[in-house]
């Protein structure tokens, strides 16, 4: 069986793709994990802390605050299933 490589850093302590997520206090990721959210929570989450910090373009940061809202709507039309 394959060993994986330990890793050496703490994976919040890099970020692939920007910055927008490293200058803050808890990471979504973090926030996500030990609150143990479900997905369309989780990602409701992470669109709705970025989309200020990831783009500077009022057409990308409408776009992210709109993924946020449509993960809240799948939530809630799962919930409506149950």
């Amino acid at each position: 069986m394959k060993k994986h490589k330990r890793l050496d850093t703490n994976p919040t302590a890099k970020q692939v793709g920007g910055q927008h997520y490293k200058n803050l206090s808890i990471q979504p990721s973090e926030y996500i994990i030990k609150n143990n959210l479900d997905w369309c929570s989780g990602n409701a989450i992470k669109y709705i802390t970025r989309w200020k910090f990831k783009h500077d373009s009022l057409d990308k940061q409408q776009e992210d605050i709109d993924k946020a809202i449509h993960y809240l709507e799948l939530l809630k039309s799962y919930l409506n299933q149950k």
